[in-house]
């Protein structure tokens, strides 16, 4: 006989560190049946804060998940708990930008249509036409957003509309080359992605391969780190690093650098998605 069908959820929640904290958690839980499934948990010493996540069902939960709900309110404003939850199923909904590089982008949308990220892409944006055939390809609507020094305030009301009229949860820049206003990144707090196309802090600004390529270094690598109003200095999510020698050219390390710009970028959406990255100040926590 298979078992009965539940729904499931995922909590994610930090509050200060102290003794008893997850001992009350898990009373709470019980008492209330919640079926946990997994968790993992992380106790930062340096700044004294306690980060878990947690899935779990209602298969044996006996009150509505409301009273739940009311019960985990009651125990945050108890022990300074700041928490989300959201069900498991639950796909994160992403708006993409790109300009004229697509490989991160074409990357994302073979892994979205294949299942391997846990997001719905409601659509694409750019500042160029480049990638449109693209996009409509997937089926997907392309909104052509140009953008110049005079109209990038209104560039950007256009981006926060489209987000507010597709409810997207996550803004994801695959080589977006533009740099976002401060207001718009102060706006976007924890809810937007941008890959650098070097293993930060290393090799910032135009041309990071022919940098590389110029001091021989022996390893390349990506960044994916949260928008910031400090450029390309973000909460970093996920980094990728490749070998390399003196035989590459400046066009064989761009190559490998593409692929693994492509992939830090996949696996920090799959991160995000799956609220497995909680911000700890500057830095990230992952779960």
């Amino acid at each position: 006989m298979s078992a009965p069908a539940c729904n499931q959820y995922v909590i994610r929640f930090h509050c200060p560190d102290r003794l008893g904290v997850m001992a009350r958690f898990a009373t709470l839980f019980h008492q209330a049946g919640a079926f946990i499934t997994s968790t993992s948990q992380y106790s930062d010493p340096v700044t004294d804060r306690f980060f878990q996540r947690c899935v779990f069902d209602d298969r044996q939960l006996g009150q509505p998940f409301e009273s739940l709900h009311e019960s985990l309110k009651s125990l945050a404003d108890e022990m300074e708990i700041s928490f989300q939850i959201h069900p498991l199923n639950q796909c994160c909904r992403v708006l993409i930008g790109v300009s004229r590089y697509d490989h991160c982008l074409s990357s994302l949308l073979n892994k979205w249509k294949a299942g391997a990220l846990p997001i719905e892409v409601v659509g694409v944006f750019s500042n160029h036409q480049d990638c449109r055939s693209l996009v409509e390809w997937h089926g997907l609507p392309y909104h052509y957003l140009p953008i110049s020094p005079e109209t990038k305030p209104d560039q950007e009301r256009q981006i926060v509309g489209l987000m507010e009229r597709e409810r997207v949860d996550l803004l994801v820049l695959a080589r977006y080359m533009q740099v976002l206003s401060d207001d718009l990144c102060a706006d976007l707090n924890g809810r937007a992605i941008n890959i650098h196309h070097s293993f930060l802090p290393g090799f910032k600004g135009a041309k990071p391969y022919h940098q590389a390529y110029e001091r021989g270094v022996k390893m390349i690598g990506a960044t994916a780190h949260y928008v910031t109003t400090d450029l390309d200095e973000g909460p970093i999510i996920s980094q990728q690093v490749k070998a390399i020698d003196h035989t590459l050219s400046v066009e064989d390390m761009t190559h490998l650098g593409h692929d693994t710009e492509s992939s830090t970028l996949a696996s920090a959406v799959k991160l995000h998605a799956e609220q497995r990255v909680m911000l700890n100040g500057c830095r990230t926590v992952i779960l």
